[in-house]
């Protein structure tokens, strides 16, 4: 099976990371992969996104033209990418942030407050992380028992106290009940 994820924000909010921890647990199960990020040049504020794609088989190229999966963190975002995900797909959305509702009734959307989690338990700048927690939680796309190796392999060696707070993250985000 193939999972084709587009997560889209602004440049900061950590898109690319949160894109990059996906691979990493997919890659150390043994899947095919493709990781690849885009930025604009203003990189933080600016718009960013990433394409992630998860596959059982050889993937043949790395765009994504109908994403299984948005994770929207910003309304630009959801603007740009609701109409491209697959009849069927999934949209998911940090409504800390975008206030307004999913428009399309031919796929299924989960509202989670990422950013205020993330201020309310002292996870600056991890809204990332909650959000992928919840991504994990409701697509099944990568087993949650396997998070732990894949935040020790991005977290860098010299941000290891971060390890905890990202683990904390995923948590939050896995054990959120979702609005639908």
């Amino acid at each position: 099976m193939t999972n084709e994820i587009i997560i889209a924000g602004f440049g900061g909010q950590g898109i690319l990371f949160a894109g990059k921890f996906l691979a990493h647990e997919a890659l150390l199960r043994g899947k095919e992969v493709s990781w690849l990020p885009s930025y604009g040049p203003e990189m933080r504020g600016g718009t960013a996104n990433c394409s992630v794609i998860i596959s059982g088989k050889p993937i043949g190229s790395p765009i994504i033209c109908a994403p299984d999966v948005l994770v929207a963190m910003n309304l630009p975002s959801l603007d740009k990418y609701e109409e491209k995900v697959k009849k069927g797909g999934r949209i998911i959305i940090d409504s800390s942030l975008i206030e307004r509702k999913v428009k399309r009734e031919d796929i299924s959307v989960n509202y989670i407050p990422a950013s205020k989690l993330a201020s309310e338990n002292e996870l600056s700048g991890l809204a990332n992380m909650i959000i992928i927690g919840h991504l994990i939680k409701v697509s099944g796309i990568i087993p949650y028992e396997n998070i732990d190796n894949a935040v020790k392999k991005i977290v860098p060696e010299k941000k290891q106290h971060l390890y905890s707070l990202n683990l904390k993250a995923i948590w939050l985000g896995y054990n959120f009940q979702s609005a639908i």
